[in-house]
Order: C-alpha cells, then sequence, then structure tokens
C-alpha cells in the first residue's frame, strides 16, 4: 500500500498510474500529492532527505543530504532582523553543508530519480539552465539511474561536472536558449521512448524542492511569517507552497501560510510585471529572448514559467499573500558581497537575488525586525568545493533546435546501449 495519492488540485479526482502529468480532465491543472499521514513526521532511523514522511518514494536506495538550516546571527544583524533564519543549500562542511553540486536541485534529482525507478522507468531525459543539470548528472552516478541532459550553449559559462559525473550524456542547443533546450528534450524523449523528466508538472519534483521547508520546519518548530527565493520557473516556490499548506492542515506549527518574497532578475521579470498588473497571465514582451543576454543569472531563464497554471506561481501568490521582486544586476552583485562578507561563504548569483528581495523587503518596511523569515539560498560553497575537489568543464555533443528525429535516433541510441 503506498502512503500517498496522486490528485488534481482543481477538481479533486485521483489519478492512478501516472508519473508527470497535467489532470486529464482539467488540461491545464497540476497534480498535488496527498499523504494519508496528515501530521509531519521524522523516521530518525534514516539519514539525510529520506527522514521526512511527506516524499513520494517508498524506500532510500542511495543517501542525499539535506539544507542546514540556522539562525542568522551577522546578516540578521545587518538588517536589524530579530529572527532571520537561512536555508543554506551548497558545501559548507564547517556547517555541515555537504551538497556535492552546491545546489538545492540535489533534492529534486534524488526525489525524481527515487520516484522514477519505483514507477519502473528505463531513464530520463531532462532540461537545465545549469544547475539542475549538475545534480542530475552527479545523482544519476549515485543512483546508477540513467539520465540524459539537455542544455543550452548559452549556459555552458556557468556550467561544471564533477569529475564522475562526465560520462553522463549532455547535449548542448547552440542556436537556442533553456526554453528551446526544454523543447527539444520533449522532442527527444517522444523519439527515444525515454520519459521527459516533466518540469512543474512532475510531483516528486516539486516536493523534493519543498524539502527545504522541511528541514527548517524541523529546525523551526513553525512556519515561518516570510519566506524569500529566487525564481527560474517558479516550481521550487510551488513546491514550498504545497509544503506550507500540507502543514496548515497538520495544525502543530502555524495557522497561516508563510508570505511568499518571489524574486527575479531584471529586466526578465515577466511573472513580476504580470503580478503587479494583478493579471494571470504572462505578457509575450516580456518574456523576449534577448532580456535573457541582459541578466546574470542564467539559471533563471526559463520562457516557460509555471506562472499561469492552476496550482502555478500565480495561485501560490495569491493563496500566500505574496509579493515580486525585481533584482538588477548590481543588486545581486551587491547582495552576494554582503552575504559573503557577514555569513563567510561565497553564494550563486541566483541566491543573491533572494538576498536582495530582502534587503528591499527590509528597507521599504514590508517585513517587520521580530517577524520569522525565511531565506532560501539555494546553492552556494562554489569556492568552498574547488578548494577540496576538482570541477571539470562541461564538454557537450553540440546539437540544433533544428535537429531531427533520425539524427537523434543516430546520436543517441549507440550512447544509451554503451551505458
Amino acid at each position: 500500500m503506498s502512503h500517498f495519492s496522486i490528485k488534481c488540485r482543481n477538481c479533486g479526482k485521483e489519478l492512478r498510474e501516472v508519473y508527470c502529468a497535467f489532470c486529464e480532465h482539467c488540461k491545464n491543472a497540476l497534480l498535488i500529492t496527498e499523504y494519508k499521514e496528515s501530521q509531519f513526521k521524522e523516521d530518525n532511523n534514516k539519514k539525510g532527505i529520506w527522514r521526512f514522511n511527506w516524499l513520494p518514494a517508498h524506500r532510500a536506495d542511495f543517501e542525499q543530504f539535506g539544507a542546514v538550516v540556522y539562525k542568522s546571527e551577522r546578516l540578521s544583524k545587518n538588517l536589524g532582523l530579530e529572527n532571520l533564519y537561512i536555508a543554506f543549500n551548497g558545501f559548507w562542511p564547517g556547517k555541515g553543508a555537504m551538497l556535492q553540486t552546491c545546489t538545492f536541485k540535489e533534492f529534486e534529482a534524488a526525489v525524481v530519480l527515487q520516484n522514477a525507478r519505483e514507477n519502473n522507468l528505463e531513464g530520463l531525459i531532462v532540461a537545465s539552465a545549469g544547475n539542475t543539470a549538475r545534480a542530475f548528472a552527479h545523482l544519476s552516478l549515485v543512483s546508477d539511474f540513467p539520465v540524459v541532459i539537455v542544455v543550452p550553449t548559452m549556459c555552458l559559462t556557468e556550467m561544471w561536472y564533477l569529475d564522475s559525473s562526465l560520462p553522463v550524456p549532455t547535449l548542448a542547443v547552440g542556436d537556442g536558449d533553456y526554453s528551446d533546450s526544454i523543447d527539444v528534450a520533449r522532442r527527444i524523449a517522444l523519439t527515444l521512448g525515454f520519459p521527459f523528466e516533466g518540469g512543474v508538472k512532475n510531483i516528486a519534483k516539486r516536493d523534493g524542492l519543498g524539502i527545504v521547508l522541511l528541514e527548517a520546519v524541523s529546525v523551526m518548530k513553525k512556519l515561518p511569517d516570510h519566506y524569500f527565493q529566487a525564481v527560474g520557473s517558479g516550481t521550487g516556490a510551488i513546491g514550498v507552497w504545497e509544503m506550507s499548506e500540507r502543514f496548515l492542515k497538520d495544525g502543530r506549527f502555524g495557522s497561516k501560510l508563510p508570505a511568499l518574497h518571489l524574486a527575479q532578475n531584471s529586466p526578465f521579470i515577466a511573472m513580476k510585471n504580470a503580478w503587479e498588473k494583478g493579471s494571470r497571465e504572462l505578457s509575450p514582451d516580456d518574456l523576449r529572448p534577448e532580456l535573457i543576454g541582459k541578466i546574470t543569472t542564467r539559471v533563471l531563464s526559463t520562457r516557460y514559467p509555471a506562472y499561469s497554471i492552476k496550482g502555478g506561481v500565480y495561485d501560490a501568490l495569491k493563496s500566500a499573500h505574496g509579493r515580486m521582486y525585481g533584482i538588477s544586476n548590481s543588486e545581486v552583485y551587491k547582495a552576494m558581497d554582503i552575504f559573503e562578507d557577514v555569513e563567510g561563504v561565497d553564494i550563486v548569483p541566483a541566491s543573491g537575488v533572494a538576498v536582495g528581495a530582502l534587503i528591499n523587503a527590509v528597507r521599504d518596511g514590508i517585513v517587520k525586525k521580530d517577524e520569522l523569515i525565511l531565506l532560501n539560498i539555494t546553492g552556494g560553497g562554489e569556492k568552498r568545493l574547488r578548494m577540496e575537489k576538482q570541477t571539470f568543464n562541461v564538454e557537450p555533443k553540440v546539437i540544433s533546435k533544428k535537429i531531427t528525429d533520425k539524427e537523434i535516433e543516430e546520436l543517441l541510441c549507440p550512447i544509451l546501449k554503451k551505458n
């Protein structure tokens, strides 16, 4: 007997034998995991992320470290806050943070791959703008589960693999951006019969990213008043919102949802602009590819954010009385410097976007100094990791976004048979 079921958030219909999909009736509504245990529990006989009961996995076939959540002293003092907690997702051994790819995407990859194995899948096609690729490549080797990764060449300057991850098949779309890579990945999945990892439609992905909140509540013993995170697709923020709803049903950790504070890197701020207009629909003009070239955080550059769909970012913001922020490149770099100077560890630009949003929220009086705040540092510690381990530039096979089905078969079938 499974400890969870999968239901449509919109119509409530339970679906069986689905891996990742929209509701077959509502079409554009996300499915959601409903766990039979309404109370949050931890199994201290298990390690890392697998000790939590609200994950769509029945066993732990490999180890996976979780986030390190701690009460900040230095950044709190710098900003004049009294109850700031930081969820650090990266490599910082002195703090107990041991994520080998320096990103919270490891949680997503671990839960998705375990869930895929339990659904008897033979492999996955994964699209990435950088950090997801690192996580899935690493966990593919750790879990012995095959993946093919598709990235845009524009993101290769920000990509690296550990030595052990280099054999993972990686393709780079030379004439497109992250969204084009998603399109190519979907076509490869259809051609080869390997399922596409699914993005926001994958319940394991969202619940895996929601682990940040599970770790935080485990430490803080209550839901935060405010939650800060940078967003690209928004999938991680949706996962945190969904976990927050489960905690409300539990009833022991608070009676209101954390206010979501979600940030994008200006000028690529389609979700921010739509939200401030009160619109569920994004403006195509705000998703122009040329805007992507003007931001420093390519991992936040998807033109297919999970904003408008039922159960997506718009609904999360509306339910959780949220706000959106646009953080300029100069604000990102300043925030990164402040965090490293006061907290003592480097962070990636996407994390700088979240810190920049927090700085602006404090400046504008949006958060009070005594409120409980959770800041999600989605990636960091790359400098520290390189002091202990060697990292390697990714050398993928470059393809066109116009690649034909025949070319896909000729390119990948020999590689997959070999693996």
